[in-house]
């Protein structure tokens, strides 16, 4: 794709219209993934109810909940350096993720009966969740981009990730602190070097789920591919697990409906820090951190843009104390849009990275 296509030249595309070939898309391989393992998809034991439910009573319930975040003046600030296109949408409110990722959750205990490992990584997914809420609700009151200050949130971060693993630690399946390798068959036991490394994982995660947010629908339906695609890999060892999973992904698609382009809400940190947390909680509980790593390619990617423009910068820096830019702006969607791409295009190209990134999964799952 040429990037100096300007975003009414090239394909025809709508936020709607990627939006529904999405949904149809994720539909269809939950039904297909269903019926390759004899699940019948009407059940909750399946990844297309908790999907289907999820993401139809959290598009409902959107419409409820984006009036009362207007009302409460819950406008988006928009840095006045990213691209232009961008500062239209200040005022469009923030903090979404409060609505579609409790709605998930909350299915997902229930049509998995409170099972205990479902439980513990809702239980994270909703204190990454408030750590998330925290730093939006700081942005909103001081009217700037600055919400809490990381080192706090790093701080909430790890001690929450602490609670998790301590709880793993007493809970732990069986060769958990063996990272399995899927392609050859065979694991590295890493004893006590595990913790540390989950914690990390946790941590990473989240954050680098927080920095692919930044265009409308980006995050939801890359988060959406990648919980959908982890579901099914986790599925034949842990159907409650594969049920949160489901849910979640379908929390984003009905939060999608809400937030493709052009977004009438964003999911704010509150959102995104819960779907990064709930990805990495999982892979661990399944052993499954080699698949996360292949579904989070996007996530890892976009981390990375931000690491190398923030190194090149401090490596250039002359005595008037300014450095040189790597790329135009990170996260990497954000250069990539100054480059001449549109919103639309970006979002495309990256959900069909994800369905890659999820066939190979499923390939040597």
């Amino acid at each position: 794709m040429d990037a100096k296509l300007s975003p009414d030249q090239g394909l025809n595309f709508s936020g709607i219209g990627i939006a529904s070939c999405l949904a149809i898309g994720l539909g269809g391989a939950a039904l297909i993934l269903d019926s390759m393992s004899n699940r019948l998809p009407w059940q909750g034991m399946s990844l297309t109810l908790p999907l289907l439910l999820s993401a139809l009573c959290s598009a409902a319930l959107g419409f409820w909940v984006i009036p009362l975040l207007q009302a409460l003046k819950t406008g988006q600030i928009i840095r006045e350096d990213g691209p232009q296109a961008h500062l239209k949408k200040a005022g469009t409110p923030t903090m979404g993720g409060i609505f579609f990722v409790p709605v998930a959750v909350i299915l997902a205990c229930i049509l998995s009966n409170f099972a205990k490992e479902v439980v513990a990584v809702s239980a994270l997914t909703l204190s990454y969740g408030f750590i998330g809420w925290l730093d939006d609700w700081q942005i909103l009151r001081r009217k700037s981009n600055k919400g809490i200050s990381p080192r706090t949130k790093l701080t909430l971060q790890v001690g929450f990730a602490a609670v998790f693993c301590l709880w793993l630690m007493f809970n732990q399946p069986t060769g958990i602190t063996n990272i399995a390798l899927p392609l050859i068959g065979a694991s590295i036991p890493l004893g006590f070097v595990f913790w540390p490394l989950a914690g990390f994982a946790l941590v990473a995660e989240s954050n680098a789920t927080n920095l692919t947010d930044g265009i409308d629908g980006l995050a939801g339906g890359t988060v959406a591919i990648a919980l959908l695609a982890l579901g099914a890999v986790v599925a034949p060892t842990s159907p409650g697990l594969m049920i949160f999973c489901a849910a979640l992904s379908g929390g984003c698609l009905g939060f999608l409906a809400h937030n493709r382009n052009p977004a009438r809400v964003f999911m704010g940190d509150t959102g995104s820090l819960a779907l990064g947390g709930a990805l990495a909680a999982v892979a661990l509980l399944t052993n499954s951190l080699v698949m996360l790593f292949i579904l989070s390619g996007i996530f890892f990617v976009e981390t990375l843009s931000v690491m190398a423009q923030v190194s090149y910068y401090k490596a250039t820096k002359g005595p008037d104390g300014k450095g040189k830019r790597l790329l135009k702006m990170a996260p990497l969607h954000h250069h990539l849009e100054l480059t001449g791409w549109s919103e639309l295009q970006v979002v495309s190209v990256f959900y069909i990275i994800a369905a890659i990134l999820a066939t190979i999964c499923m390939a040597i799952r």
